[in-house]
């Protein structure tokens, strides 16, 4: 039986076995990492808190865990989580053809972790929303918290993860249109690459604070390529490199441009960062080579911080 690291994304009949499977190896990691204090057994526990009545406590997870587990009820929610996917063609690098949960696009990361996100989401009985995004807004959900509802946007996110968007985008425009929808109080993870050119960063930090608006929690999951995107690791042989957005093309040596490309780089990221800082936005760059616990880990201190 292939291990979830190796099967290819084609040996999964839908997204919510993956999706279950990322959340489970998650949950049994907490057990040895800082986040153990999290609520473990998501959906039916909490943590006991000092003072409480005893009356609810599980003591059958007590001797498992050595931890207090007080057992939870349907009414004990009230999170609203939306998530929002840039679909853009530079979302769709880089472009493989036998994609396993180790090799990944942007794209197909992105939409592994919002399905995992749904997964935690639905064992927490919290609403979810969905907006996609290419050069429009194709796809715009308000968040629910049925059953129904979770199959429906897993269904969007399947169709996503079987088709290559060619599409540009102008992120900002399609986050205004986005922020105008979403009316009562939510947690807000805005996956994308940030690729937008300079003259347009400063309409974008905009549009980011417009999504604020209403006291929104926004999370900006930067999603980038660790080993091409940053570390520019390419074969040292003449390559020619081609704006997937523009069709802009140049042609070079990689290694001849390496040392300053990650420079430059590296200093982008930081920009945002402060940026973010600055607008109050929580920034989490997202390698899409180190896992789905980046995006999970980011969910479980939004949540406690939200609540």
């Amino acid at each position: 039986m292939k291990s979830i690291e190796t099967k290819h994304i084609s040996d999964f009949n839908n997204l919510e076995l993956l999706a279950k499977q990322v959340v489970e190896g998650f949950i049994t990691g907490m057990h040895k990492s800082p986040f153990h204090g999290f609520s473990v057994e998501f959906a039916e526990h909490r943590l006991y808190n000092n003072g409480e009545s005893t009356q609810h406590i599980d003591w059958k997870l007590y001797a498992k865990t050595q931890k207090k587990f007080v057992k939870r009820f349907e009414e004990e929610t009230n999170l609203r989580c939306h998530l929002v996917i840039d679909n853009s063609a530079s979302m769709n690098f880089p472009i493989i053809k036998n994609q396993s949960i180790k090799n990944l696009s942007k794209i197909s990361f992105s939409v592994l972790a919002s399905a995992a996100l749904m997964e935690i989401l639905k064992r927490q009985r919290d609403a979810v929303g969905l907006s996609i995004y290419t050069n429009k807004n194709d796809y715009f959900a308000a968040a629910k918290g049925s059953d129904r509802h979770r199959r429906m946007l897993l269904a969007q996110l399947e169709v996503i993860l079987n088709e290559t968007s060619k599409l540009t985008t102008d992120t900002y425009k399609a986050l205004h249109e986005i922020s105008e929808k979403i009316h009562r109080r939510s947690l807000i993870f805005l996956f994308t690459d940030m690729f937008q050119s300079d003259k347009k960063e400063e309409e974008l930090f905009e549009a980011l604070r417009h999504l604020k608006y209403n006291k929104h929690e926004v999370v900006l999951f930067h999603t980038y390529d660790g080993k091409l995107e940053l570390e520019f690791d390419f074969e040292n042989s003449p390559k020619k490199f081609i704006d997937v957005e523009t069709g802009d093309e140049i042609n070079l040596y990689a290694h001849s441009v390496q040392k300053e490309y990650k420079i430059a780089v590296e200093n982008y990221f930081k920009h945002l960062k402060l940026k973010c800082l600055q607008y109050k936005i929580d920034y989490v760059p997202v390698d899409i080579h180190k896992g789905f616990h980046q995006i999970l880990s980011a969910y479980l201190i939004s949540r406690k911080r939200f609540l």
